[in-house]
């Protein structure tokens, strides 16, 4: 695979097209720098983990994760509004899921993608200019993936978060025993009638979930397919929220916050200063 495409453009908008492929071991992993550097397809040994279709897969959310309340938060003394989907209330998932990134490094098992944002960039609402990075790399046995992700500013200090949002198959054949899911988590963060965190934090609840946990020794989440497979992912983050209130999947999503962060815990990315988190993912076949 050529490592850097940049100078052949009808060569990299083909490679977006198909996505770029890793392989280790048994692992296939498939990256859609068109579609937001999604992961779209995890095969092990030919079985697909991650649920189908543009919105899936595993997409990453930045400058900020989840919600963002009503779309408004501040740096410093400036006030600022995102833009808000029709029919929803709150700013959601960030700006970089759905437009293409560039592919600045790719081999058989790793690759490096990157994407700019805000002033500048057509169409992109986030009012300060940066750029966000991700590093994809599967483990040389194919065990396990490692996916790490930067966001710098090109200039003026602004407040933002990153993190991931997988979408695993709850089910990875037909009829098989669902996906159980195993973690212990210092609190929950208490969630409002908006989705949002209220501020107070609780003993975690039984689910279903959406909401989020803090995990102060960080994030540790483990999936068990019964009979197949087994995966946890793992993060340095404390911060992680769960969904699994759908029948066809559920999510895992390690980000450097809470959601509505901006305004709640901010991370300030300076000109010395970047946001960085990692995450990394391991199997195991169960006999």
């Amino acid at each position: 695979m050529t490592t850097d495409d940049s100078d052949r453009p009808d060569r990299q908008d083909d490679r977006a097209e198909q996505g770029v492929s890793l392989r280790a071991g048994g692992t296939r992993l498939t990256v859609r720098p068109d579609q937001g550097a999604r992961l779209s397809s995890l095969l092990i040994d030919g079985t697909e983990l991650l649920r189908q279709g543009e919105r899936f897969g595993s997409f990453v959310m930045a400058p900020w994760c989840g919600r963002t309340r009503e779309g408004r938060f501040r740096n410093g003394g400036i006030s600022h509004q995102l833009p808000v989907d029709e029919g929803q209330r709150h700013a959601m998932h960030g700006t970089v899921r759905g437009r293409p990134w560039r592919t600045l490094r790719a081999d058989e098992r790793s690759a490096v993608f990157s994407r700019a944002i805000g002033a500048g960039e057509q169409g992109d609402p986030w009012p300060y200019a940066g750029t966000v990075t991700q590093r994809v790399e599967l483990a040389e046995d194919g065990s396990g993936l490692t996916l790490t992700l930067g966001v710098e500013t090109a200039e003026v200090s602004f407040p933002a978060q990153a993190g991931w949002h997988p979408w695993f198959l709850r089910h990875l054949t037909p009829g098989a025993p669902g996906a159980e899911l195993a973690f212990s988590a210092g609190w929950q963060e208490e969630r409002g009638d908006d989705h949002l965190p209220t501020g107070r934090r609780v003993t975690p609840l039984p689910g279903p979930w959406d909401d989020c946990f803090g995990m102060p020794e960080g994030v540790d989440v483990t999936l068990t397919w019964p009979g197949q497979l087994e995966l946890k992912v793992a993060s340095r983050s404390e911060w992680v929220v769960i969904y699994d209130e759908v029948a066809e999947a559920l999510c895992v999503e390690p980000q450097s916050g809470p959601p509505n962060g901006l305004n709640t815990t901010p991370h300030l990315v300076t000109p010395i200063e970047p946001l960085e988190i990692s995450t990394v993912w391991t199997w195991r076949r169960l006999p």
